[in-house]
């Protein structure tokens, strides 16, 4: 999640860019090299102590590995002007070379196929300051309302090299999951990911803390807070087992947090049903007030909507029922099924996060407040969409598509809703989807060919038509006479979606002119839960 105040992403359009605009280092970024293609990455074992005052981080990354292949060559990702500064692997060092925001480490020797090992990464460096988090991401050098320092990573699309060393691409996530252990000052408290397993005080007047994932994670989602912060928890009895849900916040927000985080039950309890269970009972959930508005980062989502309804105290929907929940809390934990436990493989596939999390707000207003309200919610933010670019762009080049991905793919997914015609089976497919690419990471045409194949319809010029074009399907529609003739236009070759109007007859268009039969009807009016534009035309 990367919001403006209009819902856009600070995204470049992908109308203005041409294969020229992509460059080496967005190769090497985005794309499965030949250094990235021989080994799998198994576990991260981070340590991070951060120097507030110079706004310098030092630290080490142990990444357990298995060899899918033979190689030599290992391509690890840290963003200028971090630097390694060294890297073991068993016992001996690793020479290194740096081809921008690229190191390529040369083992001397090839390591055989099916080996298991680990490099040990000692790094250090002033990482990429986040000048306008989340949005404008790198480290967070914050401080609250006290003057205290306050501190956290936003990187997603920016990358996690940004601040460590990984292999910073969406296909490989750790499978083991990851260790972050966070040294800071004794006066306060860092918060990662998972479960605190240990704390432990160090010398002159340093604390460590070490957190733990035992589930596979986003490499974006690895993240630390760090700042004088307070806890509680609650236990919510899901669907799978009881779930520890821990919420911790700075000190003098204590009471205003606990009154908001009251949600957290009926967020759990509706995504349970639509998506099935929580996807990491193991890691826990938990809400951590964060120094900016807030993302998904896996079982510690950041929040820093000033424990408000809406979205920073508006309604995006212009309809009233996005002010009745906070959308923070709604949005950025529903990416825990969708971005978090099924994860796109290309960062071009990033809708598969945004829609169906976007749509996730549609959902959670039904569940509080009925099926009507629902579909008043997703229809009204149809507003935000802009159509300036396609949602999916180029793959291969670490790059995001249009913005639209939010509440054009929410609208997308609504519409499919409708044409499936029965909200268990839809229900069905969203729970399937988590349930058969469940920790795994995912493409475009994966997702697509599960929910044609379970809704029964062919589904694929549908995606196509909002996935990868600007065009919104114009049904065109004429009367003469008694008659009334319709056919889709302004679509893609094929397109042929099914239709339903507002007094429930359905039409199967298609781009040649069809009948209706014998009709006095002057005009067409079609079900508004359907993303399309109707315009009559003179015969």
């Amino acid at each position: 999640m990367k919001h403006t105040l209009s819902l856009s992403l600070l995204f470049v359009s992908f109308a203005s860019l041409s294969q020229e605009r992509f460059s080496h280092q967005d190769t090497i970024r985005g794309s499965i090299t030949h250094e990235r293609a021989w080994w799998d990455v198994l576990k991260y074992d981070i340590s991070v102590q951060p120097n507030y005052a110079a706004k310098t981080i030092k630290g080490s990354n142990t990444i357990l590995f298995k060899t899918l292949k033979a190689g030599q060559i290992m391509q690890i990702d840290l963003q200028l002007p971090m630097e390694i500064e060294s890297a073991v692997y068993g016992g001996q060092p690793v020479t290194f070379k740096r081809d921008s925001n690229a190191y390529y480490l040369d083992f001397g020797k090839l390591i055989s196929e099916g080996v298991m090992g680990s490099v040990i990464i000692n790094f250090s460096g002033k990482p990429k300051e986040a000048m306008r988090p989340p949005w404008d991401g790198g480290w967070i050098w914050a401080k609250d309302k006290l003057g205290r320092p306050w501190m956290s990573v936003a990187c997603q699309g920016l990358g996690a090299s940004v601040w460590y060393p990984c292999k910073d691409h969406q296909s490989d996530e750790p499978d083991q999951g990851a260790t972050i252990s966070v040294t800071v000052s004794d006066s306060l408290v860092a918060v990662a990911n998972g479960k605190l397993i240990m704390s432990n005080p160090e010398d002159n007047g340093l604390m460590t803390y070490t957190w733990t994932v035992v589930n596979p994670i986003n490499n974006y989602n690895i993240i630390p807070y760090i700042g004088k912060y307070v806890h509680w928890n609650e236990i919510y009895m899901g669907e799978k087992d009881s779930l520890n849900c821990d919420y911790w916040v700075l000190d003098y927000e204590l009471e205003k947090a606990k009154k908001q985080f009251q949600q957290v039950p009926k967020m759990l309890k509706c995504f349970e049903h639509w998506f099935g269970p929580y996807p990491f009972y193991e890691d826990g959930f938990k809400l951590v007030q964060s120094p900016h508005l807030g993302m998904e980062h896996q079982s510690a989502v950041a929040y820093g909507n000033k424990f408000a309804n809406g979205y920073l105290g508006t309604d995006l929907s212009n309809t009233g029922w996005g002010l009745k929940w906070d959308f923070i809390i709604v949005h950025e934990s529903g990416h825990e099924w969708f971005g978090n436990n099924i994860t796109s493989k290309d960062l071009a596939d990033m809708w598969i996060h945004e829609s169906f999390t976007n749509y996730s707000e549609t959902l959670f207003t039904t569940c509080e407040y009925g099926v009507n309200a629902g579909n008043e919610y997703v229809i009204g933010t149809r507003k935000q969409i802009t159509n300036d670019a396609p949602i999916i762009p180029a793959y291969g080049v670490n790059t995001e598509g249009s913005g639209d991905m939010y509440y054009k793919g929410g609208n997308m997914l609504h519409t499919i809703r409708q044409l499936v015609n029965n909200d268990e089976k839809f229900r069905g497919i969203l729970r399937g989807l988590n349930e058969k690419f469940r920790l795994k990471t995912v493409t475009a045409q994966e997702v697509e060919n599960y929910v044609s194949a379970n809704a029964g319809i062919d589904l694929s010029k549908v995606f196509e038509q909002y996935l990868t074009t600007t065009k919104i399907p114009v049904l065109r529609y004429k009367v003469e006479g008694r008659s009334l003739s319709y056919r889709w236009t302004n679509v893609v070759d094929g397109f042929s979606m099914k239709l339903k109007l507002a007094d429930g007859t359905w039409l199967s268009p298609s781009t040649t002119w069809k009948k209706l039969r014998a009709t006095a009807a002057s005009t067409l009016t079609v079900d508004k839960n359907f993303y399309v534009e109707v315009k009559k035309v003179t015969p």
